[in-house]
């Protein structure tokens, strides 16, 4: 079981990530926003950040990089969970560190064998 966050600022899609990893046995926190989860990040520690990119307040790429730049994040798996598909902006995604990208809509078994997969190191 891992602990992960999951940061969308939708509710429905919040509530859709959430009860696909809770039903594979993880705990799930979310947030709405970068910023609410910047906070919960520096307060607590999780094996996987999943974020959505365009969010009010604090972007998930930004939200990548300030993760980054805090040494208990340093190497923890941040997934960017989003619509978006273009080239340039998982260019972004990968220069602020992220571990890897998924477009939206998800396949609950895909997202789950990329969890698996992130996950193996810290099994280890």
């Amino acid at each position: 079981m891992a602990s992960i966050l999951a940061v969308d600022d939708s509710p429905s899609m919040r509530q859709l990530v959430s009860m696909t990893l809770r039903k594979a046995g993880h705990d799930v926190h979310s947030a709405e926003d970068g910023t609410d989860a910047l906070s919960f990040a520096k307060e607590h520690g999780v094996d996987v950040v999943l974020t959505d990119v365009h969010m009010p307040k604090m972007d998930g790429i930004t939200l990548t990089a300030e993760l980054r730049r805090l040494p208990s994040y340093r190497f923890t798996p941040i997934l960017v969970l989003t619509t978006e598909s273009a080239q340039e902006m998982k260019m972004r995604g990968k220069d602020a560190g992220a571990t890897g990208w998924i477009v939206k809509p998800f396949d609950a078994e895909a997202l789950l064998r990329i969890l698996d997969r992130v996950l193996e190191p810290k099994r280890n």
